[in-house]
């Protein structure tokens, strides 16, 4: 009996994720393009994947309760067929608890021994049959073990949130992260005006709309395979988040500078620089791995930006070429990822709190380097994909501590009304997806005195 390719593919993508430590966004375009599938299909896999690496934690949970063996001792295939046919029978309301229950038994036949098929299908009907009798943590006497179960993020996670934001915050957070996120777009307005962009999109047959904030941004309804699409081909769009597009903004390039981004890769950022800029003076866009070189080039190349220039290069090693010539240097700097887990929900199970300290060191360090390329009366901007403070506002203060020679400056003006905080007066501002709808970024505007 042959098993679903689009549910065979899901777990093979899931195993590389969860037993490889694999990144989810590279493993899915990876294995969509390795098979010759349907949109619908391709659209399916993707959901099972981010749906059942979003709810690891409460699966598990929930296997476990129906499961005679540990979960520890279940051999990995067998668990992740688990984890997909419990995403399927809880979270999905397309799929029949029958055709759940029914594909993860072929699964396992094939991707386990003689006794898996029965125990899979034991499990998953138990599931399915008892899904109103599930325990989960008391909420009033285990409340930080509650919502790491019930919202299915890691219980450091939530002790540092809860701590730092208190309950009702962090609750409103851990929920928003377990949100679909718009699919947002910037459109190219060297190429085109948003207006145009719209019109061709809805001959595409994709629904579009403006974007909460930004100028250039729109909102796809119902996003298809992009790549194949005619506007995105003639680089009449690029895909990013508002809250990445505020960076460019709050960095506020002008046309015939120069301007330095020191860990540029995949070159959204870079791009829009670029746009801004109106594909006037030069943008050095640098990543320290060549494969991702390779993808800012063809952005550039796709988007008719020729003032963007991607080099390979380390953003820990001082270029003395480029001392004091800068007009504008942006560090988007390697981060932990806590404020796109909307989009990139196995960022959770890979990080620990360790991870923060090693992370920390590199980011003071890339900002230091960085900041002996902006000409006097220069601007440095530092941005991070992160909610951790210290990630962030003490990175700044910390190098504003150490360097007299900089100040703080305020970006109030740059940003929209709507999304201006008070900190921005003082050169900072952190998003977070609960309460501004848009990725969790942390943006901090610093310059050079004359």
């Amino acid at each position: 009996m042959a098993v679903d390719l689009p549910r065979e593919v899901a777990l093979k993508i899931l195993f590389d994720i969860n037993e490889k430590g694999a990144y989810s966004n590279i493993s899915i375009n990876k294995y969509l393009e390795g098979y010759e599938l349907k949109e619908i299909d391709r659209a399916f896999i993707t959901e099972l994947v981010y749906g059942t690496a979003k709810w690891k934690l409460t699966i598990d949970w929930i296997i476990s309760q129906f499961s005679s063996i540990k979960i520890r001792k279940i051999s990995p295939w067998i668990l992740n067929i688990l984890r997909l046919g419990t995403y399927q029978i809880l979270y999905t309301d397309k799929v029949p608890e029958s055709a759940a229950c029914n594909e993860s038994v072929k699964l396992s036949k094939k991707y386990g021994h003689a006794a898996s098929s029965g125990f899979v299908n034991g499990v998953l009907r138990g599931i399915a049959r008892n899904r109103d009798k599930i325990k989960y943590p008391d909420r009033k006497n285990d409340f930080e073990n509650y919502l790491s179960v019930r919202y299915s993020h890691p219980l450091w996670m939530v002790k540092e949130w809860v701590a730092r934001f208190g309950g009702e915050f962090t609750e409103s957070l851990l929920e928003s992260n377990n949100s679909v996120p718009e699919f947002i777009v910037r459109v190219n307005t060297v190429k085109t005006s948003k207006q145009s962009l719209i019109e061709r999109l809805t001959a595409e047959g994709i629904e579009a709309e403006n974007g909460r904030y930004v100028e250039e941004a729109v909102t796809f309804k119902n996003p298809s395979s992009i790549a194949k699409m005619n506007t995105f081909k003639e680089g009449l769009f690029q895909v990013q988040d508002e809250s990445s597009m505020l960076v460019g903004k709050v960095l506020d390039p002008k046309p015939g500078e120069v301007v330095l981004d020191v860990c540029s890769a995949p070159g959204g950022k870079a791009t829009h620089i670029a746009q801004l800029m109106g594909n006037r003076g030069k943008v050095i866009a640098r990543d320290i791995h060549e494969h991702k070189i390779k993808i800012i080039h063809e952005a550039a190349a796709r988007l008719g930006l020729d003032i963007v220039d991607a080099e390979l290069f380390d953003a820990t090693v001082l270029d003395e070429k480029w001392v004091g010539k800068a007009d504008r240097v942006l560090v988007d700097a390697p981060c932990t990822g806590l404020g796109i887990l909307r989009r990139k929900p196995d960022i959770k199970w890979a990080r620990n709190i360790e991870d923060r300290t090693e992370i920390t060191a590199l980011q003071k360090k890339i900002l230091d380097i960085a900041s002996k390329y902006v000409k006097p009366g220069g601007v440095l901007v530092y941005s991070t994909c992160t909610i951790e403070s210290e990630e962030n506002e003490e990175i700044v203060k910390d190098f504003l501590g150490n360097n007299k020679d900089f100040e703080s400056s305020d970006f109030s003006d740059l940003l929209p009304e709507v999304l201006c905080k008070p900190t921005a007066a003082q050169g900072m501002i952190q998003f977070y997806p609960n309460t501004d709808k848009i990725d969790g970024f942390f943006i901090s505007k610093i310059k050079r005195k004359k």
